[in-house]
């Protein structure tokens, strides 16, 4: 009986289990009321691939367009063609490689200069020496990005014969190309879906040049190109997802080399030094003057800190550079608090632009600028692994502090995919993130 009993207690705990255990449901994958089947990727650089300070295979290989295309396969989508470098020229452009870590723990990074796709440069009049890439010949593509492309650039007819990326998706050779980006993107293609995240490059190329190099595209001007833009695009009716841009001191390229690093290592050989010297905006947009730096001027990527302390001959006699008003550290390797709060200013115009014409043609959005900055003020924890926004340990970011790793260009699909998903009704499954890697070790 006293069996009976514990046999009697047995099975009804198992059925109280059965009763009481959760049910896991599946989101059954569907395209709500859009239209995958014909997907195309309008951008730049981040829409290319570019990562590492170049565009290779590799890196074109897992591009966030072609992580999206392959997770939209499940509602319908069809096959997403990129313009790829071959195999014997896989390594495209050129790009960096860590090759090992100083002593002190500073990344080695070494230019990878074999299997190149480049067949040779051009001088064009008035504008400079332009690289030329090997041809595509592929026939029709989905992905669209031209490194280093802006939004005011296109309009511009002559453009397919200053960018090589652009050059060699365009039929002619350069320079007898005359079709702009504008047309390429819509003449003739029969898309039903698209990405659209143009616009970085109209104020990242001023920021990145420390202000010396460039300049912040007019807002009027990018409203104007931005609205042709989406309504061309939009013309038959098409959906599709854009994107903001990203706050540009949100990347490593402006937060790794700071004035405290620098100044920290200066006084540990001359504890009597002070302060670092910078030529610092003072009025409208081309007066500089010198004045210590503060820990709101941002020292680019690329600053090579060894310069710091070499004698320089001025009129006032040899003095150590970076260290006297007489000698601040060059404009192109600082992006000074005035110059940032105007290229903030600009990207949020440029923003409220995007967001305004989006939400005219009921289009999806991925605010970048705000998930980014959260990023780099929080961090992620994704499969229960910490990224952040870290040069190189961080996970996202490539080893030009710009572009993404693969695990950071899959991170962006996904949040594309949510926008889309938020916006249409889809219901597009989501990338695993662990199955992309991020910066690769020696």
């Amino acid at each position: 009986m006293k069996n009976l009993r514990k046999y009697i207690y047995v099975v009804a705990g198992l059925l109280l289990l059965s009763a009481c255990k959760p049910e896991i449901s599946t989101v059954k994958p569907s395209k709500g009321n859009a239209d995958f089947s014909n997907y195309i990727a309008v951008g730049n650089s981040l829409t290319a691939g570019y990562a590492d300070g170049g565009l290779y295979l590799a890196g074109q290989e897992n591009s966030y367009p072609s992580i999206i295309a392959k997770q939209m396969l499940a509602v319908g989508g069809g096959e997403f063609k990129q313009p790829l470098f071959s195999a014997d020229q896989a390594n495209g452009s050129g790009y960096l490689k860590l090759t090992g870590f100083t002593a002190t723990g500073s990344p080695i990074t070494t230019p990878v200069t074999t299997n190149l796709a480049v067949r040779g440069q051009i001088s064009v009049p008035g504008f400079g020496n332009v690289t030329l890439y090997s041809k595509y010949t592929g026939g029709e593509f989905n992905n669209l990005g031209v490194p280093g492309i802006k939004l005011q650039q296109i309009m511009y007819a002559p453009y397919g014969n200053l960018n090589g990326y652009f050059e060699r998706m365009l039929g002619q050779p350069a320079p007898n190309n005359t079709e702009t980006y504008l047309d390429f993107v819509t003449t003739g293609r029969k898309y039903t879906f698209f990405s659209n995240w143009l616009g970085n490059n109209d104020a990242l190329g001023y920021a990145t040049s420390g202000g010396a190099g460039d300049v912040l595209t007019d807002k009027a001007v990018f409203e104007q190109l931005y609205t042709v833009m989406i309504n061309a695009m939009t013309a038959n009716g098409q959906k599709g997802v854009v994107g903001t841009i990203p706050d540009v001191t949100a990347v490593p390229y402006f937060n790794t080399v700071t004035v405290g690093a620098i100044l920290a290592g200066v006084q540990k050989a001359n504890p009597t030094v002070q302060s670092i010297y910078i030529n610092a905006l003072v009025s409208g947009t081309t007066t500089y003057a010198p004045r210590a730096a503060t820990a709101k001027d941002l020292i680019v990527l690329t600053f090579p800190t060894s310069q710091i302390g070499t004698l320089v001959s001025t009129p006032y006699g040899t003095l150590p550079y970076g260290l006297t008003p007489y000698t601040p550290i060059d404009n192109q390797y600082v992006l000074d608090d005035a110059e940032v709060a105007m290229t903030e200013d600009y990207v949020a115009a440029y923003n409220n632009t995007i967001k305004t014409v989006a939400a005219q043609k009921g289009l999806a959005v991925f605010d970048a600028f705000t998930f980014l900055n959260n990023v780099k003020a929080q961090g992620l924890l994704i499969n229960g692994v910490a990224l952040n926004s870290n040069y190189i340990s961080g996970g996202i970011f490539s080893l030009d502090g710009i572009h993404l790793t693969p695990r950071g260009y899959a991170i962006v699909a996904n949040e594309f995919i949510k926008a889309i998903n938020a916006k249409y009704g889809s219901s597009i499954p989501l990338a695993d993130i662990s199955a992309y890697g991020g910066v690769k070790f020696p």
